[in-house]
């Protein structure tokens, strides 16, 4: 297999190899969104949805002055001698300072540094002006989306039985306004097998035998996967982008195109996978294999003491997040320029040490698969199905959104 990558950005550090030389103003911003919300913590799905807020608005504010193609939300008619960099900056200036208060002095910073390299203060005015307008008006259009909705999570339990106390995450992001699907459940996929199937069986054992803490069947490599894809979020996939635009050396309204596509594209999807996970609130495999006997399947036996290599994430298994995820962005990125793309290089936190490349998308794609199963937490149908979604969203996000006019 194909050696991928993936990537972590801890407190103000983006990770990933050396800023490219034909970094923008749409690829810094985007770099400083993604070390800002990672640096922040907490929930991964709701930092990938302020990315998306960021990136939209970045590229509204370019179309505004150079008409290219659809609008996500704002068109507003504007001077066509505004400064692009000075919009772009503004644009995601507004929206960082009140998603993430807590780190404003540093982005009001980079912002008085990105402004005091445009010359032309008429300019620089009208693109602040620009890129603040349509801000505040992604801003509003997200205000009630549904991503501070409260936690409602009513544990499966019967009166007086003790159930672990530990609340699982999302369960109701699948209710959070997409922001280009028609609904979470646009591309529910059907239900998981039935217990009793010979599918089950095959997958149970595969992951018990490649997914063990102890005694596993994977090689030094393989557990060097697991640890790596561990991570997930926006520092997984945002990297991957700016190093593909990098060697493309596209112009700043083309880059701010594709990140705004990859962008929707992965906060869709995790507004899609939390739908479809907590309707099927299939078990993990800790749950089933420390169950085994439970099932009804002969071929399916017990071990009470199995535990995964990686720890499992506190939601349902069914299907897998970081499949769908990336398959979104690389379905994006193969329609807009091909399977094939420049070698790409990163490294993990998760993995100190280790650094993976790939130089075709779908060997990224289907590492994260992969490691998935190695790490113990997915079973290899769970895999397919969240990848297959990521497909269909992308898909439907690129057929659909940013057409170029006339």
């Amino acid at each position: 297999m194909k050696n991928v990558t993936r990537v972590i950005l801890v407190a103000s550090l983006v990770v990933g190899l050396a800023r490219p030389a034909t970094a923008d103003v749409v690829t810094d911003w985007n770099e400083r969104a993604v070390s800002t919300s990672v640096a922040a913590g907490g929930f991964g799905p709701f930092h990938v949805r302020n990315i998306a807020m960021v990136q939209v608005a970045m590229f509204d504010a370019l179309n505004s002055i150079e008409r290219r193609y659809t609008p996500y939300r704002v068109q507003l008619q504007v001077p066509d001698t505004a400064s692009r960099e000075a919009a772009a900056a503004a644009a995601a200036h507004y929206l960082l300072v009140r998603l993430y208060p807590d780190k404003a002095k540093d982005i009001d910073a980079a912002l008085t540094t990105e402004l005091s390299a445009v010359t032309d203060t008429n300019a620089k005015t009208q693109g602040v002006q620009l890129g603040e307008q349509v801000a505040a008006a992604i801003l509003a259009d997200r205000s009630a989306d549904g991503a501070n909705a409260p936690d409602t999570y009513r544990p499966y339990t019967t009166a007086g039985t003790y159930v672990p106390t530990a609340l699982p995450v999302g369960s109701s992001w699948g209710a959070v306004k997409p922001f280009a699907l028609k609904s979470g459940n646009q591309f529910r996929p059907a239900a998981p097998y039935a217990l009793n199937s010979a599918r089950w069986a095959e997958d149970y054992n595969e992951v018990k035998r490649m997914g063990a803490k102890t005694g596993s069947g994977r090689s030094a490599e393989q557990t060097d996967i697991a640890r790596f894809w561990e991570f997930t979020g926006v520092g997984t996939y945002n990297p991957v982008v700016r190093q593909i635009l990098a060697a493309k050396n596209l112009g700043v309204i083309e880059n701010a195109r594709v990140l705004a596509l990859v962008a929707m594209a992965t906060a869709d999807a995790y507004i899609a996978i939390f739908d479809a996970k907590y309707t099927y609130n299939f078990w993990r495999p800790i749950t089933a294999i420390r169950n085994g006997d439970m099932d009804g399947n002969d071929a399916t036996e017990r071990d009470p003491a199995w535990q995964p290599i990686i720890p499992t994430p506190m939601h349902p298994e069914y299907p897998c997040a970081h499949c769908i995820v990336q398959a979104s962005a690389a379905t994006v990125l193969s329609a807009i320029f091909s399977d094939a793309i420049p070698t790409v290089k990163m490294t993990s936190p998760t993995a100190p040490g280790v650094t993976r490349s790939f130089s075709r998308l779908s060997d990224y794609v289907a590492e994260v698969m992969n490691a998935r199963i190695y790490g113990g937490i997915h079973y290899p149908t769970s895999n397919e199905v969240g990848a297959e979604m990521g497909r269909k969203t992308g898909e439907y996000i690129v057929q659909n959104y940013f057409k170029p006019l006339g």
